[in-house]
């Protein structure tokens, strides 16, 4: 059930503070899961690579920048459109949603700490425990389809990513289905636009900061998506009465 917890709601303040908090909390498990899901992925693009060698037509493609846009444009497009390219497209979106069921274990993690339970390594692969692995699969599916149609809109992507942002932790804590999901989703997000919005504005800088700033400092900001979610759960829902 979604309530206010306090007479006032709690600021954005608040809400970065305590998504800090448990990313502070937590950068051994944000390094792991970076290793993991990096490790995974530029495997896979390695493996498919020796296939399908798109890396390389990519580079030679890259060449045509300097004969000017239209030039390069033209090329690209036929390189898209070549079979190899399109069969490790497909390859790389795969794993993606392989990988997605990962950040649930931070839910997990979040949880436990609130709980003062002990964390443990197997918490962050939770996501992938029996049947629920494939609800999660198969929501990520749905969602990653939907945005990739709206993304070169900007807007719609960002509308997209509000209207679903606490549809995985509602999922895992609450056993809710997709659609139901997303309208619970829809009504917080109305209450607390402002707070969601400015939320995942400062999500997504801090999210990437590390890599711009320091390399190796993305390992550690990458998953900080995570911690954002569950402070906004924590702040707009409530999973008694």
């Amino acid at each position: 059930m979604m309530q206010r917890k306090y007479p006032q709601k709690p600021g954005i303040d608040f809400i970065l503070k305590q998504a800090f908090f448990y990313w502070n909390k937590t950068l051994v498990f944000q390094l792991m899961f970076s290793i993991f899901y990096f490790g995974v992925f530029l495997t896979v693009i390695f493996v498919a690579d020796l296939k399908y060698n798109v890396i390389n037509e990519y580079i030679e493609t890259s060449k045509y920048m300097k004969d000017g846009m239209a030039a390069y444009g033209s090329q690209y497009l036929k390189m898209v459109s070549t079979e190899n390219f399109q069969h490790f497209s497909l390859l790389l979106v795969g794993t993606t949603i392989f990988l997605y069921p990962l950040n649930l274990g931070f839910y997990q993690i979040y949880r436990k700490i609130d709980l003062k339970e002990k964390l443990e390594l197997r918490d962050l692969l939770v996501g992938y425990n029996g049947l629920n692995f494939l609800k999660y699969i198969g929501y990520y599916i749905f969602w990653f389809f939907i945005y990739r149609f709206t993304i070169p809109t900007v807007l719609l992507a960002v509308i997209w990513v509000a209207v679903t942002i606490f549809v995985a932790p509602l999922m895992f804590f609450t056993d809710k289905r997709i659609f139901e999901a997303i309208s619970l989703n829809f009504k917080a997000l109305r209450m607390y636009f402002t707070e969601i919005m400015v939320c995942i504005m400062v999500a997504l800088l801090f999210k990437y900061l590390g890599f711009m700033l320091f390399i190796v400092g993305g390992l550690f900001t990458f998953p900080f998506w995570n911690a954002m979610i569950y402070s906004l759960y924590k702040t707009v829902f409530s999973e008694k009465g």
